[in-house]
């Protein structure tokens, strides 16, 4: 009871959350990089919003259902499709059994969040299932799918599915992007940017680069420069923190960063804004836009409560369903 891949993608890895409370073992949390997204594709099938999700990038993976399961998709809009039948995002799906899921077309976004029902029976690794291929463990045997690797179901039952069904409603996810604009906080480093760089920070665009990866966004755009020369002294750092590299550009720090860093730590992407950043790619623009601490914490109070509401009324939903079926 599970899944088979037909044809590997570009880095298929199983994330969740994180793997917290390492970092002094130089440990990265990793996870995923759109929290957003992999709760959302919990949600719509009742899962719990920690439970492992498939991550994918485009060219996206080709997989099997060797068993029928209640499957969903949310984040990037990569153009899926069931046996040649288009397939909508952010809505539970009834798959039958020897289903071929593949992604035709990149539409939309960086990363697509596949989840199933109850999820997969996977790795876990110091209280995670998120993959680390630099250790190779957690996920599936610690590394990005490759061709006929077979992934079971937590969940051993047959749902017995002869036809493929969308259940009748959408999460609407909107709301939590805010096209390319990221909000940010200043970092201790901010102060010592020249004024003219501060400026430029906040109203010039910046490029994602080639060399951009879940460890990091490197960013291409106007020099930036401190207003004097200084050594940092290497400290912790964190998903979405924004250093000034001696190039004179930004790296933003994602899901696989490294825990600690020497570089001015000029900024720190606000939570809210981290799904939007996930879901830019390479040679897409941004910007950002300085927040205050008191603004950002009171976004990711309204950001988790709409969240919470969403969760709730999936479950709702569900109930209400399979209750009438």
């Amino acid at each position: 009871m599970g899944i088979r891949i037909i044809k590997p993608g570009l880095s298929d890895s199983f994330q969740d959350c994180g793997r917290y409370g390492f970092q002094h073992l130089g440990i990265p949390p990793g996870g995923v990089m759109d929290e957003v997204a992999a709760t959302v594709a919990n949600a719509l099938l009742g899962n719990a919003s920690k439970e492992p999700v498939l991550e994918m990038h485009f060219p996206a993976a080709t997989i099997l259902f060797e068993t029928s399961m209640m499957m969903s998709l949310a984040g990037a809009d990569f153009g899926a499709q069931i046996n040649g039948v288009d397939v909508a995002m952010h809505q539970a799906i009834l798959v039958p059994a020897k289903a071929e899921l593949r992604f035709i077309k990149h539409k939309k976004g960086a990363r697509v969040y596949l989840a199933v029902e109850e999820g997969f029976k996977i790795d876990e690794w110091l209280g995670s299932y998120s993959t680390s291929v630099v250790v190779n463990r957690g996920g599936f045997c610690g590394r990005n799918l490759k061709k006929n690797d077979f992934i079971a179901f937590n969940n051993p039952e047959d749902l017995e599915i002869d036809t493929l069904t969308h259940l009748p409603w959408i999460a609407s996810v909107g709301e939590f992007y805010t096209n390319n604009m990221i909000r940010f906080i200043a970092g201790n480093e901010y102060p010592v940017l020249e004024k003219i760089s501060q400026k430029t920070i906040n109203t010039k665009s910046f490029i994602i680069s080639k060399q951009s990866s879940r460890m990091g966004y490197h960013l291409e755009g106007q020099a930036l420069l401190l207003s004097e020369k200084m050594e940092c002294l290497s400290s912790a750092v964190n998903f979405g923190t924004i250093q000034l590299l001696p190039n004179a550009q930004l790296i933003v720090l994602m899901a696989d960063h490294q825990t600690t860093g020497g570089y001015p730590r000029v900024g720190h992407v606000a939570t809210t804004s981290l799904p939007t950043l996930a879901q830019a790619s390479v040679g897409d623009s941004i910007r950002f836009e300085l927040e205050t601490i008191e603004a950002a914490e009171a976004n990711y109070l309204q950001q988790q409560q709409n969240l919470q509401q969403l969760v709730n009324a999936c479950n709702f939903r569900l109930q209400e369903y399979f209750r009438n079926e």
